[in-house]
């Protein structure tokens, strides 16, 4: 964990999905042997969230139609989606930022 402010932020490396290897800093010694490329990283990431998704869509279908299915594990599904894609909808603003700021140094 990274402190920030006070504030203890978990961190991942760049070749693990989200919510794995909580505690286990980013350019550490596992990820200088395990290098995968960023690209590869946000695409993996990208179908977790689309995952995420589908599973939170299946969860509301099997409530409204019936199936057994607590409405507790419904909204826990629904959120988690929710708090995902947020997340990923925060790294592309950033990463269009860097984008900008970089865009717009002068040589």
């Amino acid at each position: 964990m990274n402190p920030i402010n006070g504030i203890q932020i978990p961190t991942i490396s760049p070749n693990q999905g989200i919510g794995q290897g909580i505690g286990q800093g980013i350019g550490g010694a596992e990820s200088a042997r395990d290098s995968t490329p960023f690209k590869d990283f946000l695409i993996e990431s990208m179908r977790e969230v689309n995952t995420m998704q589908q599973d939170a869509d299946a969860a509301v279908e099997k409530l409204v139609t019936g199936d057994d299915v607590t409405p507790a594990e419904v909204l826990t599904a629904v959120q988690k989606a929710d708090i995902a894609f947020r997340l990923m909808i925060e790294v592309r603003n950033k990463m269009v930022a860097a984008y900008e700021e970089v865009k717009n140094i002068r040589v």
